[in-house]
């Protein structure tokens, strides 16, 4: 049972081709429910691996790293075939290659070896999924755009300014 967290996480990373093989074939209906299944493996993991106790290493590097290439790869996906705005993606994207880059700069130059993510990473995460869930909700008439419209807006400012409290937040471990 205290694998089932680490199993749940790794499940998602294997849909990713998947979700991004129907993106890209507009498959939006099968998407979306591939959508909405990572995202209950993604709360069931946490709320597993805290009640059984079987909070892992690996977990806490897997679980994140699945989200990133989930929503990472759908933005790239959806952007390429026109479908969400490019300069979303692009910030999207940025922001977590900046992040990556922050993590790697911190783990070579300084003694940090945790870079656990901030409220303000969290809610850009959660706005980006929300934003994409949107996307394919309304590519299925379950949405008018005009309601996917401010989810857009949310998860471009939540995104920029994550990037910015994370820009500070390494400033501020490059000084330790």
């Amino acid at each position: 049972m205290k694998l089932l967290p680490n199993l749940l996480s790794a499940a998602r990373l294997a849909l990713a081709p998947w979700l991004f093989y129907l993106l890209w074939h507009r498959q939006y209906g099968p998407a979306l429910i591939l959508c909405i299944v990572a995202g209950i493996t993604d709360g069931l993991d946490g709320l597993l691996a805290r009640s059984l106790g079987a909070a892992s290493r690996l977990g806490a590097y897997l679980d994140p790293v699945a989200d990133k290439i989930l929503l990472s790869g759908a933005f790239l996906t959806l952007a390429l075939d026109g479908a969400v705005a490019k300069w979303l993606a692009v910030l999207v994207l940025g922001r977590d290659a900046l992040i990556l880059i922050f993590a790697c700069a911190a783990f070579l130059f300084t003694q940090v070896r945790s870079f656990p993510p901030s409220i303000w990473g969290k809610a850009s995460t959660a706005a980006q999924i929300v934003y994409i869930l949107a996307v394919l909700a309304h590519f299925n008439g379950l949405l008018s755009a005009i309601v996917v419209i401010p989810f857009e807006y949310l998860a471009a400012a939540l995104t920029a300014w994550s990037a910015v409290h994370y820009a500070w937040i390494a400033r501020c471990m490059m000084k330790t």
